[in-house]
């Protein structure tokens, strides 16, 4: 690739050597498809966040690519080729594609994109963009989102294009627009949270002009559909910074639109500070949460850490002796992520557990020095349920206290709470718990058939179960006789 910086060759010399290598490594695949385009009479280009992850020694196995080629005829070029191809994303000008290729490590599968030079806009009553097919490589890039997603690699030539300056912008870290930022954002609104979710992707900063468009028209974002801000926003909240990103979002007002929760948590201070910025306390949970990740970026913790007080403001109490309360926050911050979720369309599953969490992430506070008995430490067990190291997690990040004294005693007392947990679990299976009688021994005990009577004789012996431990079926079947005994 010529040198697209000739002043300043040195400032680029690295991000372009690191190019070179990630390219060559793709290049048995790309240019086999690219001759094929050739063969047919198209031209293709390696584009976007390829090139720019590219050229930051990041470019995983996803390539996108575009083209001169309409939709029709990519499908054409790619299906007597690719080893499997959909046409989801065919209404916007997309081809996808996926093809495996030898390599030193193995066989390498690639996931392809192939998009036709296009265009896109939103009208002022539409949630979808209109897409418009382009003529050339250089208005393809100019309606992109930023300008180091607005290169290009032609192929098999390997010319780079990159009319906007993108490269200069790669190396300083810096997020611009192709052009105008009001312009690119009228285009399509969701740019806005894209450049959050960059800035915490990649640590770059956005271009003042960049964030005073953002403040400006960040009103717009509401003509974006539900599911893709929910999308911008899961991106967001997996990558490395996520604090920077939701630093932004607030700052420019996109949050009070996509996440209104998220700026209501600047509570005014009083002058006494008699309580800690909740907003700045989320994000540092958040922050702690992540470093407590074992198997990468877990969406779960990270939206129940970064939600888990939003319950404060409608909870909150100044009380007679100058403190401050904030009675049933987990309980009411639990509806307010049920129905912040449900809005932005994310699955019942996860809006399950990620309330669960919230719901729950006080419970440890009533543990203090070790008085819960086995049959709380049971309860806790089983009120958690699958999300139980998640909470573990959250309840250990949501320590931010700068006395040190107060923040190694409650992790010593969560420490002790973990051993007690791990001890029953040795002693008892509970995770699996139980009665000690299952419904076929209950009716046979009572004389009964299925019905009603069951469930709650079900829902006796696991109380009984969770206050006293194991206990022998005959035990069990006495016990559950003197409860029938008392029923009418």
């Amino acid at each position: 690739m010529p040198n697209a910086n000739e002043d300043n060759p040195s400032a680029l010399s690295q991000v372009q050597r690191r190019a070179v290598s990630e390219l060559l490594r793709v290049s048995p695949v790309a240019d086999d498809l690219a001759r094929r385009f050739r063969e047919a009479g198209f031209s293709l280009a390696l584009v976007g966040g390829s090139v720019r992850d590219a050229l930051l020694g990041r470019l995983g196995n996803d390539l996108d690519f575009t083209t001169d080629a309409l939709p029709e005829d990519v499908l054409k070029i790619v299906r007597p080729w690719a080893d499997s191809v959909w046409e989801v994303g065919i209404a916007f000008g997309t081809v996808g594609c996926q093809k495996g290729a030898r390599s030193d490590a193995g066989t390498v599968t690639y996931q392809i994109e192939v998009t036709t030079y296009r265009s896109e806009a939103y009208d002022r009553t539409s949630r979808k963009p209109e897409v418009s097919y382009g003529d050339s490589i250089e208005e393809d890039l100019v309606r992109r989102d930023f300008t180091v997603n607005a290169m290009a690699v032609a192929l098999p030539e390997k010319d780079f294009v990159d009319p906007h300056g993108g490269l200069e912008d790669l190396a300083a870290r810096l997020l611009r627009t192709p052009s105008t930022p009001q312009e690119s954002f009228s285009d399509d609104p969701l740019r806005m949270m894209r450049a959050a979710r960059f800035a915490a992707q990649l640590d770059f900063e956005v271009a003042d002009d960049v964030v005073a468009a953002m403040k400006e028209m960040a009103g717009r974002i509401d003509i974006v559909s539900a599911e893709r801000v929910r999308d911008e926003l899961n991106k967001l909240l997996l990558s490395e910074q996520p604090r920077k990103g939701l630093t932004l979002l607030v700052e420019t007002g996109l949050a009070a639109h996509v996440l209104p929760e998220l700026p209501a948590l600047r509570l005014e201070s009083d002058e006494h500070h008699r309580h800690k910025d909740v907003y700045e306390h989320s994000l540092t949970v958040l922050e702690q949460a992540i470093a407590l990740e074992e198997d990468g970026p877990d969406l779960t913790l990270r939206l129940a850490a970064l939600l888990h007080d939003i319950g404060k403001p409608k909870t909150r109490r100044f009380e007679k002796d100058g403190g401050v309360s904030f009675h049933h926050h987990e309980v009411v911050g639990a509806k307010l992520t049920k129905k912040r979720m449900t809005a932005l369309k994310y699955s019942n599953e996860l809006v399950k557990d990620v309330c669960r969490l919230v719901e729950l992430h006080l419970r440890f506070h009533g543990y203090g020095t070790g008085e819960w008995t086995d049959s709380a430490v049971r309860r806790y067990v089983r009120d958690a349920g699958p999300l139980l190291s998640r909470l573990h997690k959250l309840t250990r990040s949501d320590c931010t206290t700068r006395n040190k004294r107060r923040a190694n005693a409650l992790s010593r007392a969560y420490d002790g709470l973990e051993e007690r947990i791990a001890r029953l679990q040795e002693q008892e299976e509970l995770d699996s718990i139980r009665p000690d009688l299952n419904g076929n021994e209950i009716m046979e005990i009572l004389g009964v058939g299925p019905g009603p009577v069951i469930g709650r004789a079900y829902q006796f012996l696991l109380e009984l179960r969770l206050e006293n431990g194991p206990m022998e079926p005959e035990a069990a079947g006495a016990a559950l006789k003197e409860w029938w005994a008392t029923q009418s």
